[in-house]
């Protein structure tokens, strides 16, 4: 074997054991961030149900006074189980939540005909806690989103898109919802002070 050969082994190996220690560090960048994709969905999960425990209650009370308001109680319900109960992908819950954002900012527009329902304590109270618990689901869906881009990033970038291939590494989902709800509680908010101020001044 002659010099230059030798010479050829050596830095072929080189290579090799460079490509190897890549793949491996790729490969196990690509595991952390599904990790941590999975554990911040958990806090979005976690979130979303504080949110489908409260609205049972939010219903109850807006039952009292608006006991004609059928279609809107029952809209709230069905969107609150199709939610719930959803367990596919990310991008196909946040449809579901979406609908649901706007079933209960329907329900809490029902207030504005019933002057006592607005003014009720408790339903002042729930709407705090639905705005509370909104942005919490807020922030947790843009730390889960965050860790999404970055796990696509290198899952879809080349060259390391072929680890992600070889391994099973596909595409992780977005979480895209809407923040109706604080606006639509705001709205309420707003109008019982003006309410309270009127009453102050007469």
């Amino acid at each position: 074997m002659s010099h230059a050969d030798f010479q050829l082994i050596i830095w072929l190996g080189f290579a090799v054991l460079i490509t190897l220690v890549w793949s491996v560090i790729t490969y196990n960048k690509l595991v952390h961030l599904r990790n941590l994709i999975n554990e911040s969905w958990s806090n979005v999960d976690t979130e979303l149900r504080r949110r489908y425990d409260l609205i049972p209650n939010l219903i109850e009370v807006v039952k009292g006074y608006a006991i004609h308001e059928r279609n809107v109680l029952e809209s709230v319900t069905k969107a609150r189980a199709e939610a719930m109960n959803y367990s596919g992908p990310q991008n196909e819950q946040a449809s579901r939540e979406n609908q649901l954002i706007h079933s209960i900012k329907d329900l809490l527009a029902v207030s504005e005909n019933y002057p006592e329902l607005k003014a009720d304590q408790q339903f002042l109270k729930l709407q705090r806690e639905l705005v509370n618990t909104e942005d919490r689901i807020q922030a947790a869906r843009r730390f889960y989103n965050g860790n999404v881009r970055d796990y696509n990033n290198l899952a879809l970038s080349f060259p390391s898109s072929i680890i992600a291939g070889c391994f099973g590494f596909t595409r992780a989902n977005y979480f895209e919802i809407e923040e109706a709800i604080s606006r639509a509680v705001a709205s309420v908010f707003s109008e019982h002070s003006k309410n309270q101020s009127q009453n102050r001044l007469i």
